[in-house]
């Protein structure tokens, strides 16, 4: 297994005349599999609320979706399963996949009560996917339905990160209507993993799949960024780095000497995690000049190899004195739902500050930019909300849900 690593600049010419230039550099990988490659085991804990909230149909739809999620592993993979309330109870210690019935069985104890502690429940599942995190690729889902109301949010986030610096992800998925989309946000972006939402309990095994999906492409784990630049181009100061495939996420930049480094994670096989860099670049020399230089560490958990190194690849911008704009279709695109995210981001500030007028116009302005990328089910619900504001309606719980997830990724088809 080996890392495909592809660069292109928003556009590649700039003009020799002017001072200084913005590009987006678009930094594309993946995990390439060769015909002797093998994916290593997966390690998936999860933990689910049984909070009193859950019972009834939630709580009999999350067993089934759970017990569906062991029929579809693999005898070798590894399993482990938090319950939690306002106390959290290790119901299947870590252990290799071996009676698949037994381990549905235990799913079938989860009874609904109590009340809501997600850090409880988040903090039992880092320590028992911990213990089999060796030659594996760990992966957790995080289910709840409800506010942290007997936990703390920020402990929460310090485990999300603690997760990563042990090579563990945590994936979120919110049921129902009751959730903090921004508290699952956060431990799904500190995590590395992804936030799913499930707004009726009827969706939890479609959701619960297309996530085992998602983590079941995995080839490569621990990627980081190493992005070298050359004298005269530097990284914007304010949110330098980004990614924007398969979810769009506010990345963290570390320096390291000369080098910015961003962790990314996991990589899938053909379904490429893409970055955006927001660059700027100094008068140079007319003539093509090497401006910066990309390449990816990572870890073969198959091989149990850390540290790997991708090959260097360089990046050139031609300095032109006849200039004309020439700019790259596929960033323009990875511009857009950047664009997108923000723009929402904002709406929604506008609107928790109580400015409706505000939020509906930049509700409105994500709609078009969703539109203007090819994403109908974004344009759909955003500009549907931006009617809501504009005629003095409030959003519902559930249209605040749809608008988060449609500002970080392009609708799924089923």
């Amino acid at each position: 297994m080996r890392v495909g690593l592809q660069i292109a600049l928003s556009d590649a010419s700039v003009d020799v005349a002017q001072p200084l230039s913005q590009r987006q550099l678009s930094v594309s990988m993946s995990a390439i599999a060769d015909e002797f490659s093998r994916t290593a085991p997966l390690n998936l804990c999860l933990i689910l609320d049984h909070s009193g909230s859950m019972s009834g149909r939630p709580i009999d739809t999350i067993r089934q979706a759970a017990q569906r999620l062991v029929d579809r592993l693999s005898l070798g993979d590894r399993i482990s399963i938090i319950g939690f309330d306002h106390k959290a109870k290790v119901l299947v210690p870590h252990q290799i996949v071996d009676n698949p019935a037994s381990l549905k069985l235990q799913i079938n104890q989860l009874k609904a009560s109590g009340g809501t502690a997600i850090d409880e429940g988040l903090r039992l599942g880092v320590e028992e996917m911990a213990k089999g995190k060796q030659g594996t690729i760990s992966q957790a889902f995080l289910l709840t339905d409800g506010e942290n109301e007997h936990g703390d949010n920020d402990r929460c986030l310090k485990l999300a990160k603690l997760a990563t610096g042990y090579n563990l992800t945590i994936n979120t998925l919110g049921l129902g209507d009751a959730w903090n989309q921004d508290v699952l946000e956060s431990i799904a972006d500190a995590g590395g993993g992804a936030m799913s939402y499930i707004q009726n309990p009827e969706e939890a095994v479609t959701e619960f799949t297309r996530l085992l999906n998602r983590v079941q492409s995995i080839g490569l784990t621990n990627a980081h960024l190493l992005l070298s630049l050359a004298p005269g181009v530097r990284l914007a100061e304010l949110k330098p780095i980004s990614q924007v495939a398969p979810d769009t996420i506010e990345l963290t930049v570390l320096q390291e000497g000369s080098q910015s480094i961003v962790r990314l994670g996991d990589l899938m096989v053909e379904v490429p995690r893409i970055i955006l860099a927001n660059l700027y670049l100094n008068q140079m020399a007319a003539g093509s000049q090497a401006i910066a230089q990309a390449q990816i560490r990572y870890d073969d958990p198959a091989t149990n190899a850390e540290g790997l190194l991708s090959e260097k690849i360089p990046v050139y911008a031609d300095y032109l004195s006849d200039f004309q704009p020439n700019p790259h279709p596929d960033v323009q695109q990875q511009i857009l739902a950047l664009a997108k995210y923000r723009q929402t981001k904002i709406a929604e500030t506008k609107l928790q500050q109580g400015d409706m007028a505000g939020a509906a116009t930049m509700m409105q302005t994500a709609a078009k930019t969703a539109l203007q990328m090819g994403d109908e089910g974004a344009a759909t619900v955003l500009q549907q909300n931006a009617t809501q504001l504009q005629s003095g309606e409030g959003l519902s719980e559930s249209d605040r849900k749809k608008t988060r997830m449609v500002s970080k990724t392009t609708l799924q088809a089923e």
